[in-house]
Order: structure tokens, then C-alpha cells, then sequence
């Protein structure tokens, strides 16, 4: 069975001062900043130190995530200028099962403004309104203690550690995991 087609939401999903929108290709100076982080390339499928063709294959692989079914990633934006500030994403391999995963990731110029926290805040409202899920999850490394600090404050409950949970970097590494659940 193919998964179908996702459709981005009519109205952009935001919260204080974070509206998630699809990535365009002017976004690509964020992401070129976010490819100068030394974690985000172990993480994802940017590379690490990215030139603009490789930043461009990113931002297409966003678009495909979408049409493929796997998800939604949408690009962290201010709501009164459109900058880019970062990727929130809501991945859906689980949601037979009621459950999702999310991630979430600020370019390093917009960082220590609280964007992950209100970016995160904006994906879990969205996520309530997708049919069938119940729960979001994510997955932390132990030592991200600002990561944790926005998951807090986007209302998610840390339930506890996986141990040798995945493969980042070439080595195995534990998960914090936290999860919020659908408000009845």
C-alpha cells in the first residue's frame, strides 16, 4: 500500500511570532548558516559545510517529503518579516500506529530567541489536526540540554531514556524521549 500525497495545511501553522510555511528558494542563506552547525549534518541530510548546490538538493528533499507522504517539513519563519530562521518537522512513518515523530532546528544567527520552543508550540497544534494521531515523540540526546529546555517549554513530558536508542555520528548514543499528547 503507497502512503498518499500530504497537503500543506490552508491556513500556515504559527504561534508567537513563528509561522511554519513550505521552503522556498530564498531561504537558502538560512540554510547555508544552519549547514555551519557541526550537529545538524549527523542529524539530517544536510551536509555539513553545504555549498549552494547541495543547500538547494536539501531544500528540494523538504518539498519531497511532503509528496512522498513522509511528513511535513516546514521552514521556521518570522511572522512579521518571512525570514528563515529554522526547520520544524512532523514525521509520519508511525502514524498507522497513532504516533508521530518531530524535530526541530534554528540557524545558528537566530539562535537564543526562543524560535525552537514557538516553532515546536506551532508544529504540535498543527499535529492535532492531522486524523489519527494521538502522540508526538521525540528523541533528545542527553547532553542537548537546550533542546530539552524546548521541548519543555512546548509542553512535552519527558517519559525516559532509551538507551543505545541510534547510530549518530559513527557511534551508538542514548535518547532522552519525550511525547505530547493529543488534549482531549
Amino acid at each position: 500500500m503507497s502512503t498518499p500525497a500530504l497537503a500543506l495545511p490552508p491556513v500556515a501553522p504559527e504561534f508567537d511570532g513563528v509561522r511554519l510555511r513550505e521552503f522556498e528558494d530564498r531561504d537558502l542563506p538560512m540554510v547555508l548558516d544552519l549547514a555551519t552547525d557541526p550537529y545538524v549534518p549527523l542529524i539530517g541530510t544536510l551536509p555539513a559545510a553545504a555549498d549552494r548546490e547541495q543547500a538547494l538538493a536539501y531544500l528540494g528533499r523538504q518539498h519531497d517529503k511532503l509528496v512522498s507522504g513522509a511528513g511535513y517539513s516546514f521552514c521556521a519563519a518570522d511572522t512579521g518579516t518571512d525570514e528563515a530562521l529554522g526547520q520544524a518537522g512532523l514525521w509520519l512513518s508511525m502514524l498507522p500506529l497513532g504516533r508521530a515523530t518531530a524535530g526541530y532546528c534554528v540557524a545558528p544567527r537566530s539562535r537564543g530567541r526562543g524560535v525552537a520552543g514557538r516553532a515546536l508550540t506551532a508544529l504540535t497544534r498543527f499535529a492535532w489536526t492531522v486524523p489519527g494521531l494521538w502522540r508526538v515523540e521525540l528523541y533528545i540526546e542527553p547532553w542537548n540540554a537546550a533542546s530539552a529546555r524546548t521541548a519543555d517549554a512546548a509542553g512535552y513530558q519527558r517519559e525516559g531514556l532509551l538507551r543505545s536508542h541510534q547510530e549518530i555520528g559513527g557511534r551508538r548514543v542514548d535518547m532522552l524521549l519525550y511525547a505530547a499528547i493529543r488534549p482531549d
